[in-house]
């Protein structure tokens, strides 16, 4: 599998963001997405997951599901937890379990230290918990690719280790990982991708 994005261009309110921008990411490895503030780096990943599109260029999943889009075979973790706030932790993963198709949720509560959380309304935990809540869908479905966009946010450095755990064992595992930081996620990623602001990157 090999996720590429040849010549792809980025325009928000009428300002070329980036363009020219080519990449080859393939199973297996992982792609470390950094630059400064109004770079692109959000827009990128909004891009891939068919949130916004591309002025020009072209993305294509090599060896993925040709009968579901890209962002269907991506997980998309933003700067918003997407949690239900009235629902536990258990009961939010159990309406991830039903939307995205099936799922795990004991292994997603595992992996993020959530078991003594599960019954807790998510109105209710500290923002990295709430984080590490929506991070949980990473461990709750499969999908090929993961699109986290400054995913560490919010977290302590404990849960940072169980961050950095979920995303190496996706990678050894096959997976593909393109993650926007500012701050080392404690993993070793194969490429780095470093925007600049305006123009070709």
């Amino acid at each position: 599998m090999k996720l590429a994005l040849k010549d792809l261009k980025c325009v928000r309110g009428g300002r070329t963001v980036f363009e020219g921008l080519s990449l080859n990411v393939r199973d297996g490895t992982g792609v470390e997405l950094t630059g400064p503030n109004g770079s692109g780096k959000s827009s990128l990943l909004r891009m891939l997951a068919g949130f916004i599109p591309a002025a020009a260029g072209h993305i294509h999943l090599e060896g993925g599901d040709n009968d579901v889009s890209l962002g269907e075979q991506c997980h998309y973790v933003g700067h918003l937890n997407g949690v239900k706030r009235a629902l536990s932790v258990q009961e939010n993963l159990a309406f991830w379990t039903e939307y995205l198709g099936g799922g795990e949720i004991e292994s997603a509560l595992s992996a993020f230290d959530l078991e003594n959380l599960s019954h807790i309304p998510a109105g209710l935990l500290s923002a990295g918990q709430a984080r590490r809540l929506g991070l949980a869908r990473l461990a709750l479905v499969h999908r090929p690719v993961w699109l986290l966009d400054e995913p560490s946010v919010s977290l302590d450095k404990g849960s940072r280790k169980f961050l950095s755990t979920a995303i190496a064992s996706h990678i050894k595992a096959g997976g593909i990982v393109i993650a926007a930081t500012h701050a080392p996620l404690g993993v070793k990623f194969a490429q780095s991708l470093k925007l600049g602001t305006g123009g070709r990157s």
